[in-house]
């Protein structure tokens, strides 16, 4: 077991890619904080987890609330004692088309979600990962290193996630916590029907999967590996990287 006797928050866990991570990171042994803003979705996900044999708990999170992420922290420390991986999961998409239809509070939400919630998270949860040496994981996208046209404020977004987590990683070094992002190319997930335009089509995913050279979608069980190998002990010597998970995508 890859994660025996550690504590992993997930934000976003209540599906997706952040479904797959919880439920993955508890087979390799892992205590979840199984995290969404969707706290049916967080509370089914659990479940399923105890269910199997592993060790969860749920929690309704807003990841742009500091309280809420307060309150998740704690609970995760009560049940489990410590805190060993943070997993930044939790996005908002931006609906494909032109840059100059996409209004302010979109915007907003965009940014809230996938940049700002990042510093809360460091803010609330980091330094319970410097008393265990512990690691982050943050999900960014191939949109941060080959941008898609129709997506510009996503891309940005993800691109700070990117430069934020390489930029963490180097202040976090001498502290022995590493911080890595994962880049995974377009999914069958919650958000997909998004960056199709809002229209789920055959002709339109096989656009997608044409850029991606090994002819297929990816899926939340290839980003879970990932993420795992990036959480475990395997990777002891690995920090700020930006790991492509995109079937060669952004070569």
């Amino acid at each position: 077991m890859r994660l025996k006797d550690k504590v992993a928050i997930i934000t976003g866990a209540g599906s997706g890619f952040g479904k797959a991570m919880a439920e993955l990171f508890a087979a390799e042994g892992a205590k979840v904080m199984v995290s969404d803003l969707n706290g049916a979705a967080a509370v089914a996900v659990a479940k399923g987890i105890t269910d199997a044999g592993g060790t969860a708990i749920s929690s309704a999170c807003d990841v742009t609330s500091a309280a809420d992420l307060a309150a998740m922290t704690d609970a995760t420390l009560k049940a489990f004692g410590k805190i060993d991986i943070l997993v930044n999961n939790a996005g908002f998409p931006q609906r494909n088309g032109s840059m100059f239809d996409v209004d302010e509070a979109t915007f907003d939400k965009i940014f809230n979600v996938n940049v700002k919630s990042l510093y809360l998270t460091t803010k609330e949860i980091v330094p319970h990962l410097i008393e265990s040496q512990g690691n982050v994981v943050n999900i960014a996208s191939t949109a941060a290193l080959s941008p898609r046209p129709g997506l510009t404020w996503y891309n940005a977004s993800k691109g700070a996630v990117v430069t934020m987590s390489k930029s963490m990683a180097l202040e976090l070094a001498p502290k022995q916590v590493r911080v890595n992002a994962l880049c995974p190319v377009f999914a069958s997930t919650g958000m997909s029907v998004e960056f199709m335009g809002g229209v789920d089509t055959q002709e339109i995913r096989n656009k997608f999967v044409s850029t991606i050279p090994l002819g297929r979608e990816n899926t939340p069980r290839d980003l879970a590996h990932a993420a795992l190998w990036l959480a475990s002990d395997d990777a002891s010597f690995i920090t700020g990287v930006a790991l492509e998970v995109d079937g060669g995508r952004c070569v």
